[in-house]
Protein backbone atom coordinates (compact mmCIF):
# COMPACT_ATOMS: atom_id res chain seq x y z
CA UNK A 1 0.00 0.00 0.00
CA UNK A 2 2.68 2.31 0.83
CA UNK A 3 4.28 1.82 -2.45
CA UNK A 4 0.96 2.83 -3.76
CA UNK A 5 0.89 5.95 -2.95
CA UNK A 6 4.58 6.34 -2.91
CA UNK A 7 5.98 10.33 -4.79
CA UNK A 8 8.31 8.94 -8.44
CA UNK A 9 11.27 10.42 -8.41
CA UNK A 10 10.30 11.96 -12.06
CA UNK A 11 7.28 13.59 -10.03
CA UNK A 12 9.73 15.14 -7.20
CA UNK A 13 12.12 16.40 -10.04
CA UNK A 14 8.86 18.35 -11.86
CA UNK A 15 8.04 20.01 -8.92
CA UNK A 16 11.28 20.75 -7.72
CA UNK A 17 11.23 22.61 -11.55
CA UNK A 18 8.20 24.08 -10.70
CA UNK A 19 9.69 25.85 -7.41
CA UNK A 20 9.72 29.72 -7.99
CA UNK A 21 12.99 31.80 -7.40
CA UNK A 22 10.48 33.02 -4.48
CA UNK A 23 9.70 29.26 -3.47
CA UNK A 24 13.59 28.49 -3.11
CA UNK A 25 14.39 31.80 -1.17
CA UNK A 26 11.47 30.82 1.48
CA UNK A 27 12.86 27.11 1.86
CA UNK A 28 16.22 28.89 3.02
CA UNK A 29 14.76 30.93 4.87
CA UNK A 30 12.64 28.00 6.99
CA UNK A 31 16.38 26.51 7.50
CA UNK A 32 18.16 29.72 8.55
CA UNK A 33 16.24 30.12 12.00
CA UNK A 34 14.21 33.01 13.18
CA UNK A 35 16.99 35.11 14.59
CA UNK A 36 18.77 35.34 11.15
CA UNK A 37 15.47 35.17 8.97
CA UNK A 38 14.19 38.07 10.68
CA UNK A 39 17.37 40.05 10.07
CA UNK A 40 17.33 39.28 6.34
CA UNK A 41 13.11 40.44 6.97
CA UNK A 42 14.47 43.61 8.23
CA UNK A 43 16.50 44.26 5.07
CA UNK A 44 13.12 43.82 2.53
CA UNK A 45 10.50 45.71 0.93
CA UNK A 46 6.67 45.49 2.84
CA UNK A 47 6.34 44.12 -0.65
CA UNK A 48 9.02 41.82 -0.81
CA UNK A 49 8.34 40.64 2.96
CA UNK A 50 4.83 40.00 1.98
CA UNK A 51 6.03 37.73 -0.92
CA UNK A 52 8.60 36.09 0.63
CA UNK A 53 6.01 35.26 4.11
CA UNK A 54 3.33 34.08 1.94
CA UNK A 55 5.89 31.47 -0.28
CA UNK A 56 6.90 30.34 3.23
CA UNK A 57 3.59 29.34 3.94
CA UNK A 58 3.65 26.87 0.15
CA UNK A 59 6.90 25.45 0.62
CA UNK A 60 6.08 23.69 4.41
CA UNK A 61 5.59 20.61 3.12
CA UNK A 62 8.57 20.00 0.76
CA UNK A 63 10.26 16.74 1.00
CA UNK A 64 13.93 16.73 1.66
CA UNK A 65 15.54 15.59 -1.39
CA UNK A 66 13.67 19.22 -2.22
CA UNK A 67 15.87 20.73 0.35
CA UNK A 68 18.69 19.44 -0.59
CA UNK A 69 18.69 20.41 -4.02
CA UNK A 70 17.80 23.69 -3.15
CA UNK A 71 20.83 24.07 -1.29
CA UNK A 72 22.82 22.93 -3.50
CA UNK A 73 21.96 25.00 -5.87
CA UNK A 74 22.60 28.33 -3.39
CA UNK A 75 26.01 27.01 -2.64
CA UNK A 76 26.75 27.01 -5.96
CA UNK A 77 25.39 30.48 -6.44
CA UNK A 78 27.63 31.59 -3.42
CA UNK A 79 31.03 30.10 -4.36
CA UNK A 80 30.85 32.85 -7.39
CA UNK A 81 30.65 35.57 -5.31
CA UNK A 82 32.53 37.05 -3.43
CA UNK A 83 33.27 40.62 -1.33
CA UNK A 84 29.60 40.90 -1.20
CA UNK A 85 28.91 44.35 0.09
CA UNK A 86 32.15 45.58 -0.46
CA UNK A 87 31.51 48.82 -2.52
CA UNK A 88 28.30 48.13 -3.06
CA UNK A 89 26.82 51.59 -3.97
CA UNK A 90 29.28 52.06 -6.60
CA UNK A 91 28.25 48.67 -8.05
CA UNK A 92 24.74 49.18 -7.72
CA UNK A 93 24.81 52.53 -9.84
CA UNK A 94 26.72 50.91 -12.32
CA UNK A 95 24.37 48.20 -12.71
CA UNK A 96 21.30 50.02 -12.92
CA UNK A 97 22.85 52.37 -15.34
CA UNK A 98 23.62 49.66 -17.83
CA UNK A 99 20.44 48.23 -17.50
CA UNK A 100 18.54 51.12 -17.51
CA UNK A 101 20.94 54.33 -19.24
CA UNK A 102 22.22 57.35 -17.08
CA UNK A 103 18.38 59.20 -16.49
CA UNK A 104 16.31 56.26 -15.71
CA UNK A 105 18.89 54.88 -13.42
CA UNK A 106 19.52 58.19 -11.57
CA UNK A 107 15.37 58.48 -11.22
CA UNK A 108 15.11 55.02 -9.56
CA UNK A 109 18.13 55.90 -7.31
CA UNK A 110 16.84 58.74 -5.89
CA UNK A 111 13.80 56.03 -4.78
CA UNK A 112 15.63 53.67 -3.58
CA UNK A 113 19.11 55.05 -1.87
CA UNK A 114 18.90 55.18 1.95
CA UNK A 115 19.14 59.11 1.87
CA UNK A 116 16.81 59.44 -0.72
CA UNK A 117 13.32 59.30 1.27
CA UNK A 118 11.98 60.13 4.84
CA UNK A 119 11.54 58.36 7.59
CA UNK A 120 7.73 58.91 8.02
CA UNK A 121 7.24 58.15 4.02
CA UNK A 122 9.18 54.53 5.01
CA UNK A 123 6.77 54.08 7.70
CA UNK A 124 3.66 54.31 5.32
CA UNK A 125 5.01 51.66 3.01
CA UNK A 126 4.40 49.09 5.89
CA UNK A 127 0.66 50.70 6.68
CA UNK A 128 -2.49 49.18 4.77
CA UNK A 129 -3.91 51.66 2.61
CA UNK A 130 -6.85 52.49 4.10
CA UNK A 131 -4.74 53.57 7.44
CA UNK A 132 -3.22 55.84 4.97
CA UNK A 133 -6.56 57.43 3.75
CA UNK A 134 -7.91 58.05 6.78
CA UNK A 135 -4.72 59.84 8.12
CA UNK A 136 -4.04 61.80 5.17
CA UNK A 137 -7.75 62.72 3.56
CA UNK A 138 -7.90 66.00 5.42
CA UNK A 139 -5.22 67.36 3.98
CA UNK A 140 -5.04 69.66 0.74
CA UNK A 141 -4.59 67.89 -2.33
CA UNK A 142 -1.21 68.80 -3.11
CA UNK A 143 -0.26 67.33 0.01
CA UNK A 144 -1.83 63.85 -0.76
CA UNK A 145 -0.49 64.12 -3.35
CA UNK A 146 2.74 64.00 -2.61
CA UNK A 147 2.26 61.36 -0.56
CA UNK A 148 0.25 59.31 -2.68
CA UNK A 149 3.75 59.60 -5.22
CA UNK A 150 5.58 57.86 -2.87
CA UNK A 151 3.43 54.68 -2.44
CA UNK A 152 4.24 51.67 -4.32
CA UNK A 153 1.49 52.06 -7.55
CA UNK A 154 -0.98 48.96 -6.31
CA UNK A 155 -1.30 50.45 -2.79
CA UNK A 156 -1.46 54.50 -4.16
CA UNK A 157 -4.32 53.13 -6.61
CA UNK A 158 -6.17 51.62 -3.23
CA UNK A 159 -5.15 54.89 -0.98
CA UNK A 160 -6.64 56.99 -3.79
CA UNK A 161 -10.05 54.67 -4.53
CA UNK A 162 -10.44 54.98 -0.52
CA UNK A 163 -10.41 58.91 -0.67
CA UNK A 164 -13.42 61.22 -0.86
CA UNK A 165 -14.66 60.93 -4.55
CA UNK A 166 -14.96 64.84 -4.64
CA UNK A 167 -11.10 65.05 -4.75
CA UNK A 168 -9.76 61.91 -6.11
CA UNK A 169 -9.36 63.44 -9.60
CA UNK A 170 -7.93 66.43 -7.96
CA UNK A 171 -4.94 64.12 -6.39
CA UNK A 172 -4.67 62.58 -9.59
CA UNK A 173 -3.71 65.97 -10.96
CA UNK A 174 -1.23 66.85 -8.51
CA UNK A 175 0.32 63.77 -8.97
CA UNK A 176 0.60 64.05 -13.13
CA UNK A 177 1.96 67.27 -12.63
CA UNK A 178 4.45 66.37 -9.68
CA UNK A 179 8.59 66.18 -11.26
CA UNK A 180 11.38 67.23 -8.93
CA UNK A 181 9.79 67.92 -5.60
CA UNK A 182 12.08 70.48 -3.55
CA UNK A 183 13.39 69.80 -0.29
CA UNK A 184 11.46 72.22 0.71
CA UNK A 185 8.12 70.90 -0.47
CA UNK A 186 9.42 67.41 1.19
CA UNK A 187 9.83 69.00 4.34
CA UNK A 188 6.42 70.35 4.76
CA UNK A 189 5.36 67.01 3.80
CA UNK A 190 7.17 65.69 6.58
CA UNK A 191 6.18 67.87 8.97
CA UNK A 192 2.43 66.43 8.05
CA UNK A 193 4.11 63.04 8.85
CA UNK A 194 5.72 63.96 12.02
CA UNK A 195 2.02 64.29 13.29
CA UNK A 196 1.61 60.53 13.10
CA UNK A 197 5.68 59.63 13.29
CA UNK A 198 7.62 62.17 14.81
CA UNK A 199 10.25 61.22 12.64
CA UNK A 200 12.93 63.72 11.35
CA UNK A 201 15.65 63.19 8.34
CA UNK A 202 17.72 64.93 5.79
CA UNK A 203 16.63 65.67 2.51
CA UNK A 204 17.30 66.41 -0.74
CA UNK A 205 15.25 66.89 -4.50
CA UNK A 206 13.52 63.93 -5.19
CA UNK A 207 12.10 62.74 -8.44
CA UNK A 208 8.34 61.63 -7.83
CA UNK A 209 5.28 61.49 -9.96
CA UNK A 210 4.37 62.58 -13.39
CA UNK A 211 1.81 61.33 -15.90
CA UNK A 212 3.35 58.03 -15.97
CA UNK A 213 3.31 57.72 -12.47
CA UNK A 214 -0.53 58.73 -12.75
CA UNK A 215 -0.85 56.53 -15.23
CA UNK A 216 0.49 53.90 -13.60
CA UNK A 217 -2.07 54.22 -10.24
CA UNK A 218 -4.90 54.38 -12.90
CA UNK A 219 -3.68 50.91 -13.99
CA UNK A 220 -4.13 49.67 -10.10
CA UNK A 221 -7.91 50.94 -10.11
CA UNK A 222 -11.06 49.16 -11.08
CA UNK A 223 -12.56 50.01 -14.61
CA UNK A 224 -15.90 51.76 -13.05
CA UNK A 225 -13.66 53.43 -10.63
CA UNK A 226 -11.25 54.32 -13.30
CA UNK A 227 -13.90 56.38 -15.82
CA UNK A 228 -15.67 58.25 -13.30
CA UNK A 229 -11.90 59.61 -11.64
CA UNK A 230 -11.05 60.18 -15.53
CA UNK A 231 -14.65 61.49 -16.48
CA UNK A 232 -13.79 64.31 -13.02
CA UNK A 233 -9.89 65.01 -14.47
CA UNK A 234 -11.61 65.44 -17.59
CA UNK A 235 -13.92 68.87 -16.44
CA UNK A 236 -10.61 70.10 -14.57
CA UNK A 237 -7.90 69.19 -17.33
CA UNK A 238 -8.77 67.59 -21.05
CA UNK A 239 -5.10 67.46 -21.85
CA UNK A 240 -3.80 66.43 -18.70
CA UNK A 241 -6.49 63.61 -18.64
CA UNK A 242 -5.68 62.02 -22.70
CA UNK A 243 -1.98 62.19 -21.55
CA UNK A 244 -2.67 59.98 -18.59
CA UNK A 245 -5.15 57.79 -20.50
CA UNK A 246 -2.27 57.67 -23.58
CA UNK A 247 0.40 55.83 -21.13
CA UNK A 248 -2.28 53.51 -19.35
CA UNK A 249 -2.36 50.16 -20.09
CA UNK A 250 -2.01 49.81 -24.13
CA UNK A 251 -2.55 47.57 -27.05
CA UNK A 252 1.25 47.08 -27.07
CA UNK A 253 1.44 46.49 -23.58
CA UNK A 254 -0.16 42.85 -24.33
CA UNK A 255 3.16 42.20 -25.67
CA UNK A 256 4.70 41.95 -21.69
CA UNK A 257 1.54 39.54 -21.02
CA UNK A 258 2.55 35.65 -20.16
CA UNK A 259 1.01 32.74 -23.30
CA UNK A 260 -1.32 31.28 -20.64
CA UNK A 261 -2.76 35.05 -19.98
CA UNK A 262 -3.16 36.02 -23.11
CA UNK A 263 -4.80 32.93 -24.31
CA UNK A 264 -7.35 33.66 -21.90
CA UNK A 265 -7.70 36.82 -23.25
CA UNK A 266 -8.01 35.37 -26.73
CA UNK A 267 -10.91 33.01 -25.97
CA UNK A 268 -13.06 36.25 -24.77
CA UNK A 269 -12.53 38.58 -27.66
CA UNK A 270 -14.11 38.73 -31.07
CA UNK A 271 -12.42 37.20 -34.09
CA UNK A 272 -12.95 40.28 -35.94
CA UNK A 273 -12.23 42.73 -33.96
CA UNK A 274 -8.76 40.90 -33.23
CA UNK A 275 -8.22 40.79 -37.24
CA UNK A 276 -8.65 44.42 -37.30
CA UNK A 277 -6.80 44.98 -34.32
CA UNK A 278 -3.33 42.88 -35.85
CA UNK A 279 -3.33 45.16 -38.59
CA UNK A 280 -1.84 48.04 -37.04
CA UNK A 281 0.55 45.62 -34.41
CA UNK A 282 3.84 45.53 -34.01
CA UNK A 283 4.94 42.28 -35.73
CA UNK A 284 6.83 41.06 -32.63
CA UNK A 285 3.06 41.21 -30.88
CA UNK A 286 1.48 39.81 -33.89
CA UNK A 287 3.45 37.25 -34.15
CA UNK A 288 3.06 36.66 -30.22
CA UNK A 289 -0.77 36.83 -30.55
CA UNK A 290 -0.33 34.33 -33.29
CA UNK A 291 1.52 31.96 -31.84
CA UNK A 292 -0.68 31.37 -28.34
CA UNK A 293 -3.46 30.35 -30.71
CA UNK A 294 -4.13 27.03 -32.24
CA UNK A 295 -2.68 26.97 -35.91
CA UNK A 296 -6.48 26.75 -37.43
CA UNK A 297 -7.62 30.08 -35.57
CA UNK A 298 -4.42 31.17 -36.48
CA UNK A 299 -4.73 30.68 -40.52
CA UNK A 300 -8.35 32.19 -39.78
CA UNK A 301 -6.79 35.43 -38.14
CA UNK A 302 -4.74 35.76 -41.18
CA UNK A 303 -7.30 35.06 -43.93
CA UNK A 304 -9.47 37.59 -42.41
CA UNK A 305 -7.02 40.35 -42.17
CA UNK A 306 -6.38 39.82 -45.64
CA UNK A 307 -9.57 39.88 -47.04
CA UNK A 308 -10.54 43.09 -45.00
CA UNK A 309 -7.23 44.63 -47.06
CA UNK A 310 -6.67 48.79 -46.12
CA UNK A 311 -8.53 49.99 -43.09
CA UNK A 312 -8.59 53.65 -41.52
CA UNK A 313 -6.26 53.99 -38.52
CA UNK A 314 -8.96 54.98 -36.47
CA UNK A 315 -11.49 51.89 -37.28
CA UNK A 316 -7.97 50.02 -35.66
CA UNK A 317 -7.45 51.91 -32.70
CA UNK A 318 -10.95 51.40 -32.13
CA UNK A 319 -10.79 48.14 -32.02
CA UNK A 320 -7.35 48.02 -30.20
CA UNK A 321 -9.48 49.90 -27.31
CA UNK A 322 -12.28 47.13 -27.39
CA UNK A 323 -9.90 44.54 -26.46
CA UNK A 324 -7.98 46.35 -24.53
CA UNK A 325 -11.56 47.06 -22.46
CA UNK A 326 -11.83 43.10 -22.38
CA UNK A 327 -8.55 42.43 -20.71
CA UNK A 328 -9.13 44.89 -18.22
CA UNK A 329 -11.99 43.55 -17.58
CA UNK A 330 -10.93 40.34 -17.60
CA UNK A 331 -8.10 41.52 -15.10
CA UNK A 332 -10.93 43.19 -12.59
CA UNK A 333 -12.75 39.80 -12.22
CA UNK A 334 -9.18 37.90 -11.46
CA UNK A 335 -9.60 35.86 -14.59
CA UNK A 336 -6.47 37.41 -16.02
CA UNK A 337 -3.24 38.74 -14.88
CA UNK A 338 -1.92 41.96 -16.90
CA UNK A 339 1.43 42.36 -16.29
CA UNK A 340 1.97 45.98 -15.06
CA UNK A 341 -1.00 45.84 -14.09
CA UNK A 342 -2.29 44.47 -10.60
CA UNK A 343 -0.23 42.80 -8.15
CA UNK A 344 3.07 41.25 -8.93
CA UNK A 345 3.64 37.56 -9.51
CA UNK A 346 6.66 35.69 -9.33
Amino acid sequence: MADAVATSPEAEDDAIRLLSGTQKCAILMLLLGEDEASEIMKNLSPREVQQLGSAMYSVTEVDQRTVNVVLDEFLSIIKAQTSVGLGADAYIRRMLVKALGEDKAGSVLTRITPSSSAKGIEILQWMDARSIAEMIEGEHPQIIGLIVAHLDYAVAADVLILLPENIQHAVLHRIATLDSVQPEAIEQLERVMQLQFQANTSLRASKIGGIKAAAKIMNFTQAAQEGRIMKDLFKLDKDLMTAIQENMFVFDNLLAVDDKNLGVLMRSIEPTDLAIALKGADERLRDKILGCMSQRAAAAIIDEMEAKGPMRVTEVQEAQKRIVAMARKLSDAGTMVLAGRGEDYV
